[in-house]
């Protein structure tokens, strides 16, 4: 089963301020959670009741949440390792995680 693969619009800036090599790798392993939103490495984020998934991609974490009812990986952040779990920008997203979440 493939999941369909969207993104908050921050997620999306996001990503596109990530410099040209960054950049291609990050969308390359977050066209990967299409076939398998849980890889090894996956982790889901304590303390965050909406279900939020982290992936490493070198210096950047991705995180996601999927949902498995509709088979969609919902990309919420791109970040580097040391902005990616400010607690200011996590309950920023905390009301579009329930909105779009699972």
């Amino acid at each position: 089963m493939a999941y369909a693969v969207a993104f908050l619009p921050s997620a999306v800036r996001q990503l596109e301020a990530l410099p040209g090599a960054a950049r291609r790798t990050v969308v390359a392993a977050i066209e990967a959670l299409a076939s398998d939103p849980r890889p090894t490495g996956a982790r889901r984020l304590a303390g965050i009741p909406e279900g939020v998934y982290r992936i490493r991609v070198g210096d950047n974490r991705v995180l996601y949440q999927v949902n498995d009812d509709r088979l969609l990986v919902l990309v919420v952040r791109v970040a580097n390792r040391r902005q990616a779990y400010a607690q200011r920008a996590l309950d920023r997203l905390r009301p579009q995680l329930r909105r779009e979440g699972p």
